[in-house]
């Protein structure tokens, strides 16, 4: 679950019927993400370190979950469909230890709102290497 190669086949599965391109790494920088150039090297030490996680359980499962959502907005590898398919990561690596998938805040974030507006905030504080938020997020 933790390969390069899950990555791409679970966004390509979840938008391959609307966007052609899915299951490809964005080419273009944006104002979110790590350089284009930079997102598989990125990704596969990010995915590494999380296997470490899951293997010798430095922290809670939530928190493992969480962090591995985080790190994934941060690099921000497609040109869409980023947190819908980081938060699916995040429920599935929940589910691989042992814990049920998040809740995210029980209504949909695509459209701006209050929950929306929560979910950023606490993305922003996770960026500032405060977790907290995020976690009470994913559990709402």
């Amino acid at each position: 679950m933790l390969s390069e190669a899950f990555i791409k086949a679970l966004h390509r599965s979840m938008f391959g019927e609307v966007w052609s391109w899915a299951g490809s790494y964005r080419r273009r920088a944006t104002n979110i993400g790590v350089a284009p150039h930079q997102i598989s090297v990125a990704l596969r030490e990010h995915l590494d370190t999380a296997q470490y996680w899951m293997d010798s359980r430095p922290f809670q499962p939530d928190e493992i979950a969480v962090m591995v959502h985080h790190r994934l907005v941060q690099i921000h590898p497609f040109p869409n469909g980023n947190g819908r398919h980081t938060r699916l990561m995040a429920d599935l690596v929940a589910e691989q230890l042992g814990r049920p998938v998040f809740t995210w805040g029980r209504s949909s974030l695509l459209a701006a709102g209050p929950v929306r507006s929560t979910y950023i905030k606490a993305l922003r504080a996770a960026d500032n290497h405060d977790i907290a938020a995020l976690l009470a997020f994913a559990r709402s």
